[in-house]
């Protein structure tokens, strides 16, 4: 090896040390905020009695029987058999102390139906907890533990300062383990899982098992920022996607349960649906944006305010709305009494509409559906779209809750067909504008756009949504 190559292979070990260093020096260092931190988590254990059935006969209740019969049953069932025995069902989770006086937040599953909870702290006493309050729609549970001294808490952030990218670590029990700490970033902010729309969820690649359930998020700064909540995962562990409670979310839910003991959101009473491209298009937006309003409930928030089904709701309170799930977040945390500005765009204008917020349903119940619609002799299928409508009933359109529209009752082969349509579909407005009777229907269709983006109201087993479609010359 010559003089020259020595020195570039010298010159090369010395960079890659360097990158290496630096490399390192950039990774964030936990040891601070763990040892600051853990002291306010806690590990969350709870008893369920259950009953178990018995595998042999059941002696019936003797209190009050005569004596006679009394004895004849304790002859006929040995001991033992005569009562089921309990068993006790445990679960674990984790939790942390968010004030000095002992009220402990988790999540509601981890407590659910429990007959006793144990809150076992660093220190390693173990004391029972009382349950303050549950909210099943956000999944998050209060607890109250008597300590009988200042207790370590964690100190809180603001979620929404939270950004795609950020450093983020969990604390928590997995599988029974107290005290694990595991680290990752925020994938991304404000999602919405199935079966909750009123959380705007932190997805997360923390690495979240069975049992960090309930446990705190933290940044940097040793902020809580979230509650550990689910997991998405094929295998059953954190080999999946993570979500966590907005900490701004949680601390709203924790007040409610403090001083009333139950959560109320705010609901507008509408079914909303996402605008794509083309519904931007056939709405007059220059891009997509914003929640549209596939159906209002009958004497809901929304209808007494008046929101019409169409309307593309843009703004809420100043705030924009970019994705239909924004409104569900953002209105679920408004009082309701209170009053609300939108920012609407309706028949391709912009304007603003007042209205009070009302209360979400405790069961979260929709507009009933309506009637089946009658069979009626179909107008004659001579449209653009080669589909048969009859027009509603009185006593459909009281169902439906609809002025006007026209029921599908056979579809031929064309651009009816090739969108989806179905016999027993009502259409109640075609291209903006309402449907009043069958001969409109009829004289819209022949009046559409040609290579220009359609929309059409459909109700659909009780659900009304907007679809979309191009004709061409």
């Amino acid at each position: 090896m010559t003089s020259v190559q020595r020195w570039v292979l010298g010159v090369v070990g010395m960079w890659l040390m360097a990158w290496q260093t630096l490399a390192v020096a950039q990774l964030p260092d936990f040891t601070e905020l763990v040892e600051e931190a853990s002291p306010a988590v806690v590990n969350i254990s709870t008893r369920q009695n259950v009953t178990r059935r018995a595998s042999g006969p059941m002696m019936p209740d003797m209190e009050g029987m005569p004596p006679i019969f009394r004895e004849f049953f304790e002859r006929s069932f040995p001991e033992g058999s005569q009562s089921a025995p309990q068993r006790q069902a445990q679960s674990l989770g984790s939790g942390f102390i968010v004030s000095k006086d002992g009220y402990v937040l988790t999540n509601n599953h981890v407590v659910a139906e429990a007959d006793e909870i144990f809150v076992r702290l660093s220190d390693r006493r173990e004391l029972e907890a009382e349950l303050v309050g549950a909210d099943p729609r956000s999944d998050l549970a209060l607890l109250k533990v008597e300590a009988g001294a200042d207790l370590p808490v964690v100190r809180m952030g603001k979620s929404a300062e939270l950004k795609t990218g950020e450093w983020v670590l969990a604390i928590g029990s997995p599988f029974g383990f107290e005290y694990s700490v595991t680290a990752g970033i925020v994938s991304a902010k404000g999602r919405s899982l199935p079966n909750e729309s009123y959380v705007p969820f932190i997805q997360t690649d923390v690495a979240i098992n069975p049992g960090n359930s309930g446990g705190p998020l933290f940044n940097l700064d040793g902020e809580v920022v979230g509650i550990n909540s689910q997991i998405f995962t094929r295998s059953g562990g954190f080999m999946g996607l993570s979500f966590a409670i907005p900490v701004d979310v949680a601390m709203d839910v924790v007040e409610q349960l403090k001083s009333e003991g139950s959560v109320r959101r705010g609901w507008l009473g509408v079914v909303i649906q996402e605008v794509n491209k083309d519904l931007a298009e056939s709405f007059g937006l220059e891009r997509p944006a914003g929640a549209l309003v596939a159906q209002v409930m009958p004497g809901g928030p929304g209808d007494e305010g008046g929101l019409q089904a169409g309307d593309v709701i843009l703004r809420l309170n100043g705030n924009d709305i970019v994705m239909s799930s924004d409104l569900p977040h953002a209105v679920g945390r408004l009082r309701p009494g209170s009053k609300a500005t939108m920012d609407i765009i309706r028949d391709r204008k912009r304007r603003k509409l007042e209205l009070e917020i009302g209360a979400l349903p405790e069961d979260g119940a929709q507009a009933a559906s309506p009637g089946t619609p009658s069979p009626h002799a179909p107008t004659a299928a001579d449209n653009r779209l080669g589909i048969a409508v009859v027009e509603l009933t009185d006593e459909q359109k009281k169902n439906m809750d609809v002025p006007a529209g026209v029921v599908v009752r056979e579809v031929s082969p064309g651009p009816g067909a090739m969108i989806g349509l179905r016999p027993g579909d009502v259409i109640t407005n075609l291209n903006n504008r309402a449907i009043e009777s069958a001969a409109d229907f009829t004289k819209i269709a022949g009046s559409l756009p040609a290579d220009r983006s359609i929309s059409m109201r459909v109700i659909r087993q009780g659900r009304a949504s907007y679809i979309t479609f191009r004709l061409s010359e």
